[in-house]
């Protein structure tokens, strides 16, 4: 098999692989006479069907999966002994023009790792970079963390919403009496006092008990009634 190694741009590369297609063929009739001991056509009994029909059926088949095989078995040898490091999949695809006798030639262009030269690090010099933790960050980082793992249990019907709390509500926003659209929800849920929601509306459910309705703080009529109070935190 001869081999040609291009090299198209900065780290592109292409082989030129040729098979012999005797081989191909030999190959092509030792399958196809181990599938013939196999295979179940209609008419026949297994392992009596004709070599003819066998290769009329899947001569195709078997002879692109064997070109297949051999492509791939002579790019890993290429690329092998002219000491290729190959970086990625390549793209294979058969060689327009006239091949020469007897052979099937195959174009496989590819990309290569580059080639990397250490300099001389002796006079390098190393910042050492020194992260400081203060108490204030690591309080910080642990009620993040607190916060992340809390948990809710209901409070009582007849206590109040506040910081803290997670809420479930329905509300429902009109402009000149009209409702709006995306101004109404239904078991909407959100944290008092972390910054959910605009400030007007958090101090409107701040307060509301279970039931409870009331007009929004806002020029424009709305109404935010108070469902229930999955609410409670706790903070382990």
């Amino acid at each position: 098999m001869a081999v040609t190694v291009e090299t198209l741009e900065k780290l592109e590369r292409k082989i030129t692989l040729s098979i012999p297609m005797d081989a191909v063929q030999a190959e092509v009739s030792a399958r196809l006479k181990k599938l013939a001991r196999t295979v179940k056509m209609d008419g026949f009994r297994p392992g009596k069907v004709p070599a003819s029909v066998v290769a009329q059926r899947y001569g195709y088949s078997v002879q692109f999966e064997v070109l297949n095989d051999k492509v791939g078995q002579a790019f890993d040898s290429a690329v092998q002994e002219a000491g290729l490091r190959v970086a990625g999949q390549p793209s294979i695809s058969e060689k327009e023009g006239a091949s020469e006798e007897g052979q099937a030639q195959f174009e496989a262009v590819f990309e290569v790792f580059p080639e990397v030269k250490i300099g001389d690090l002796s006079t390098a010099e190393v910042e050492k970079l020194n992260a400081q933790v203060n108490d204030e960050a690591l309080e910080k980082t642990l009620d993040i963390l607190r916060k992340q793992r809390r948990t809710f249990e209901p409070r009582e019907a007849d206590q109040a919403a506040q910081d803290g709390d997670r809420v479930t509500v329905d509300f429902e926003g009109k402009i000149d009496g009209e409702p709006f659209a995306g101004g109404k929800a239904d078991d909407f849920q959100f944290l008092v006092g972390e910054g959910q929601m605009l400030s007007e509306f958090e101090d409107a459910v701040r307060g509301m008990k279970v039931g409870e309705s009331k007009p929004s703080p806002w020029p424009s009529p709305r109404t935010t009634t108070a469902k229930k109070w999955p609410a409670k935190q706790r903070i382990f």
